[in-house]
């Protein structure tokens, strides 16, 4: 049997039942949406079978905690500690986790700094460009990205199509212009010494993602969520090319498995030492230069 690449997958969900507490999918509707959009009826494993799926897949994951933001504290705060005992448990398959609140309420900023200074691996900062601050390029995230440059770890920010929403009537009322790459550039601008990590392939605006990661040495790209055999034709050139130190692999599992994934990269024609770049050697340097080990 073929031992699968080495992975390093900045950004998938959790397989568990409560990895999804609190997430918009507990509607009939919302969980038929994401049925079509992914072909995944939203069946849960345990902790451990879990586990045991990112050792087979020979992974290591960044975790998202994607709908805290919407907790109160007390029950933010039991999901993140839920989240560092399985880090701390399984630190051979778990990176770390990101981090999502609602920059405007004191209690969650409270929360975000006890998880930089005492989570486990690589924690990191998810912005919600939904969430009640805005975009995140507004007033309103300034102290929660100061406290990520502080702490130098990294912020995630959405771009492109989101599944959210995505064949709902009224899109569960997001509006997808808030995941427009214009705040990966603006937000990189403003701080030079924050590294942000675009997530997603940025379709429609792909050009632009492009040009925001060549120009900004503070932004990587990760493409969770779409199979590689879609990626625009631009984005696949790119990759080989200009881009090859700038992607990060991402999963998005368990809407999409890690060996379906590999498979299909290993398919689009890139080099051997391109895919062991994006499979594991980009986010390994970028980790060295964080002090992750």
């Amino acid at each position: 049997m073929t031992t699968p690449p080495r992975l390093i997958d900045f950004h998938s969900h959790w397989g568990t039942e409560q990895g999804w507490k609190g997430s918009p999918f507990e509607t009939r509707e919302a969980r038929e949406a994401v049925r079509n959009y992914f072909k995944w009826d939203m069946t849960f494993v345990s902790e451990e079978e879990q586990a045991d799926q990112f050792r087979q897949a020979n992974t290591k994951v960044m975790l998202d905690l994607a709908y805290t933001y919407k907790m109160d504290v007390g029950a933010m705060r039991d999901q993140h500690d839920y989240a560092f005992d399985y880090t701390r448990a399984h630190s051979d398959v778990v990176l770390g986790n990101w981090i999502g609140i609602d920059p405007t309420r004191p209690d969650h900023v409270k929360e975000l700094e006890r998880c930089l200074s005492d989570g486990p691996g690589l924690v990191g900062m998810g912005l919600h460009p939904f969430s009640a601050a805005g975009t995140p390029d507004q007033p309103g995230w300034e102290e929660c990205l100061s406290l990520c440059v502080e702490a130098n770890r990294p912020v995630l920010m959405l771009v492109g199509m989101s599944a959210n929403g995505a064949g709902m009537r009224g899109g569960m009322g997001l509006e997808l212009e808030s995941c427009h790459p214009r705040y990966v550039d603006r937000v990189a601008a403003r701080y030079p010494d924050l590294n942000v990590i675009a997530a997603r392939v940025a379709w429609p605006w792909q050009s632009e993602m492009i040009a925001i990661a060549l120009h900004k040495a503070n932004v990587w790209m990760e493409l969770h969520g779409w199979s590689p055999r879609y990626y625009p034709e631009e984005l696949k050139r790119e990759i080989g090319k200009r881009l090859r130190k700038k992607v990060f692999f991402a999963a998005d599992y368990p809407m999409l498995s890690h060996e379906k994934l590999v498979r299909e990269w290993q398919e689009q024609g890139f080099a051997p030492d391109v895919l062991d770049d994006v499979f594991h050697g980009n986010a390994e340097s970028f980790l060295a230069s964080i002090g992750v080990n």
